[in-house]
């Protein structure tokens, strides 16, 4: 695939289309190979959960992958892995995430992809990795930053399979 890169020290990318949005989460689903949290942040439309698809993808689903707006988390268990898909956009407080046992869906070999990480402010323990998505031009950049030990061993796959 041709990769439209913005700058690689930026750890930016454009995706063009959502075929490249899905792309990129399935690059996301192979550097993540230890699981990991990861937040994802980007306005309503900017494709978000389009990158979630990829993501599940990479992990052999085949069917429809929607944002878990109502119910706050949709789990996908693979054959080796688990991956929590949270969408916080209705979470009225923080604490609510309490009761839905997020500690539960926050084990080491997970990954837990985060919509709208903003609104579990205090509950939520810091993400390896944070993804930004906006507009640029007529696609969307994807910007990445690193927080963990963890996120850095993301974000440098992330990188090595794009450059490769």
């Amino acid at each position: 695939m041709g990769w439209s890169w913005v700058n690689v020290s930026d750890n930016a990318f454009i995706a063009v289309d959502d075929q490249q949005t899905v792309a990129f989460g399935q690059v996301l689903a192979n550097a993540a190979v230890d699981g990991g949290i990861v937040f994802l942040h980007g306005d309503l439309g900017m494709g978000k959960t389009t990158l979630c698809r990829g993501v599940m993808q990479a992990f052999g689903h085949k069917g429809a992958v929607k944002s878990p707006t109502y119910t706050l988390v949709e789990p996908y268990e693979f054959q080796d892995k688990c991956v929590y898909h949270f969408d916080l956009y209705r979470l009225g407080d923080p604490e609510e995430l309490e009761f839905l046992g997020i500690r539960d869906y926050l084990v080491e070999d997970a990954l837990c992809l985060i919509e709208w990480p903003e609104r579990g402010q205090g509950i939520l323990p810091t993400a390896d990795l944070e993804i930004f998505i906006e507009l640029f031009e007529q696609g969307r950049r994807i910007k990445w930053s690193k927080n963990t030990q963890k996120g850095c061993m993301i974000a440098d796959r992330i990188v090595n399979e794009l450059k490769g």
